[in-house]
């Protein structure tokens, strides 16, 4: 593997963490940009540089990608906070990374999107990611869209329902689609670094059902299977009724998570991670 010198965004969230070790462990130079210097242990000296900045802020990222090739940015934000609308994160504070990369002459940027955004435009969450994608591809550097299936983390929410002894789902629970571990996809996406203007559509192991996760979640928490399957219209005058009386800050991430679950978003399988384990693993902490 070459010593590529790499700038990583976002290496203090979920995913950017794995890239992190990933990265590290192939013996790239990483230089990893974080708001708190303090919120990332220097493991390793002689891979790793920290330098503080607020991709936000685009004075704090001056010369920021001076002797970088690649740049890889997780950046974004599910659950909006701090006053940031996703336009402030998705969209602009990329933007403010890909100017930079643009005047230091960068060879490669990365960026995390997820599944199926292309055709999800109209969520709110999707809306800015998607829009930093154009600008990306039109930006004449090399570019890797990632679209991960959804994270192991986000699955936590069916062990929280599990936790009560009841699971909810709305319509058959026959949807399927195959989550992903964030080492799973952090291997993938530092061993696509060599590839040019790509689009990676990628999920874990295990195409699985909802009813199949519900029972997963239920069974790692020894509870008896109970799922109960609300009709599909409730689904909908949920979000409608989100919409129409919540800030986006709080039906953005409900939005998203219910119009992707009504349907299959099945990716091209990778990894070795399990979700049966990572359940299993999470319900010590949970008991």
């Amino acid at each position: 593997m070459k010593h590529t010198n790499i700038l990583l965004a976002g290496a203090t969230g979920y995913l950017g963490g794995y890239l992190l070790n990933e990265l590290i462990e192939k013996q790239n130079q990483v230089v990893a940009i974080v708001r708190k210097p303090d919120a990332l242990k220097k493991t390793n000296e002689n891979y790793l540089e920290i330098k503080q900045a607020e991709v936000t802020k685009p004075e704090t990222l001056k010369d920021i990608c001076k002797g970088i090739h690649t740049v890889i940015s997780t950046v974004g934000i599910t659950r909006q906070k701090d006053g940031l609308t996703y336009m402030d994160v998705d969209y602009q504070a990329n933007m403010n990374l890909l100017e930079e990369a643009k005047k230091a002459g960068v060879k490669h940027f990365v960026y995390v999107s997820a599944i199926n955004g292309d055709k999800y435009r109209h969520l709110k969450i999707f809306e800015a990611k998607e829009k930093f994608v154009d600008a990306l591809k039109a930006s004449g550097l090399n570019y890797t869209i990632v679209r991960p299936n959804g994270f192991f983390s986000d699955m936590k929410d069916f062990l929280q329902m599990a936790k009560w002894g009841r699971v909810y789902l709305f319509g058959s629970g026959h949807q399927k689609f195959n989550p992903i571990h964030g080492e799973d996809l952090a291997r993938a996406i530092v061993d696509s670094l060599e590839d040019r203007n790509k689009e990676l559509t990628i999920g874990g192991p295990d195409i699985l059902s909802l009813n199949d996760i519900s029972k997963l979640a239920l069974k790692s928490l020894n509870k008896p299977v109970k799922i109960t399957h609300l009709p599909d219209c409730l689904r909908r005058l949920t979000i409608w009724t989100l919409r129409k009386f919540t800030p986006v800050k709080t039906y953005g991430p409900i939005e998203f998570f219910l119009t992707l679950m009504a349907e299959d978003n099945i990716a091209t399988t990778y990894g070795e991670h399990h979700l049966k384990d990572f359940y299993n693993e999470e319900a010590k902490n949970l008991e």
